[in-house]
């Protein structure tokens, strides 16, 4: 089978730390090509894979405040288009613009939609002959039609598991109003815990008013975007990841990456939560200020063996691409 994945181009494949959509590209790449797939994989030049490497970008878009996200973005689909009619099938994983010229691709188009930019975009997919593959069924949107619901997978190799856990607590993702970065800090301050932030600061006024005031050293830690490796350390050593979002979560790998490691997830259960999290055996789900914290209290009791092999069951890489697979092979017959 020959497959073209259109990946992202804000950030390398795989991101050096932040860029969810290249990590899990980067993830599939890898497991469809030891799945014996011929895979080309449509990213910056800088990135690392063991499929074949094409593209015109550089390096991510992201990284070089002289690049026009847009341009880039239109540079590259137009690139992997030209080459489309080399493969069985081609796998998007970007946002809108490659719909925009579905009836000029020339091997069936399937699009991950990863999440709307925005909700005037929404006519592009409905427009467009690709077809769609949902991250979670919370996600779907009642106006488009899935052929799948496939959950991310992570890399559980490289997140070792802690079986001890520290007394502290991690916030990890995007600093956004989205995250509830503010009420994460709430949280741990009511319970009476240290608050370790880690991610990409992308509400700047945000992050001034309702974050940076709070963040003193001690009971309030701020490591900015972190790595894959320094990743798993800040996630195994926390008694817990608190996800107290304030939108429709449309999967959470951040989420699942604690999990892996052992340590169990507070959220409040909207969007995909309830999907990825198992109550009682890989986290808890709440509502509110209130029930956090009394969460924080009894997140103890879970086994971080039994949430570590439930989470590696539901989202390791090799079910991703298995599941993947499936659905090329249904597309393509």
């Amino acid at each position: 089978m020959r497959v073209g994945i259109l990946g992202a181009v804000a950030w390398r494949t795989p991101p050096h730390a932040y860029g969810p959509w290249e990590q899990v590209t980067g993830l599939l790449a890898e497991g469809l090509v030891a799945a014996g797939a011929d895979v080309t994989l449509f990213a910056t030049l800088d990135s690392i894979t063991t499929a074949r490497l094409d593209g015109v970008c550089p390096r991510g878009y992201a990284d070089n405040p002289s690049t026009d996200g847009r341009v880039a973005e239109a540079m590259h689909v137009s690139h992997a288009l030209a080459r489309s009619g080399e493969f069985d099938i081609v796998h998007s994983h970007l946002d809108w613009l490659p719909l925009a010229f579905a009836e000029h691709w020339r091997a069936p188009l399937v699009t991950t939609v990863h999440g709307f930019s925005g909700p005037g975009i929404l006519p592009a997919y409905q427009a467009s002959r690709s077809t769609f593959v949902s991250i979670s069924d919370a996600d779907r949107s009642p106006e488009l039609d899935y052929v799948a619901t496939v959950h991310h997978g992570v890399d559980v190799d490289g997140l070792p598991f802690t079986a001890s856990a520290g007394a502290g607590l991690v916030s990890f993702g995007r600093i956004h109003p989205d995250k509830g970065t503010h009420t994460a800090i709430e949280i741990a301050r009511r319970a009476g815990r240290t608050l370790t932030i880690c991610g990409i600061v992308q509400d700047e006024r945000y992050f001034t008013e309702k974050v940076a005031p709070h963040i003193d050293g001690e009971r309030v830690v701020f490591l900015g975007a972190v790595g894959p490796r320094r990743r798993s350390e800040i996630l195994g050593g926390a008694l817990a990841l608190l996800h107290p979002i304030d939108f429709d979560e449309p999967f959470g790998l951040s989420v699942v990456e604690s999990m892996v490691c052992g340590t169990p997830v507070i959220a409040y259960k909207r969007g995909s939560m309830p999907e990825i999290v198992d109550e009682g055996v890989t986290g808890y789900l709440v509502r509110g200020v209130d029930q956090a914290v009394a969460a924080v209290g009894a997140v103890r009791t879970i086994d971080r063996d039994g949430c570590r092999a439930r989470a590696c069951l539901r989202f390791g890489a090799n079910r991703m691409v298995a599941d993947y697979l499936a659905v090329y092979e249904q597309l393509i017959g």
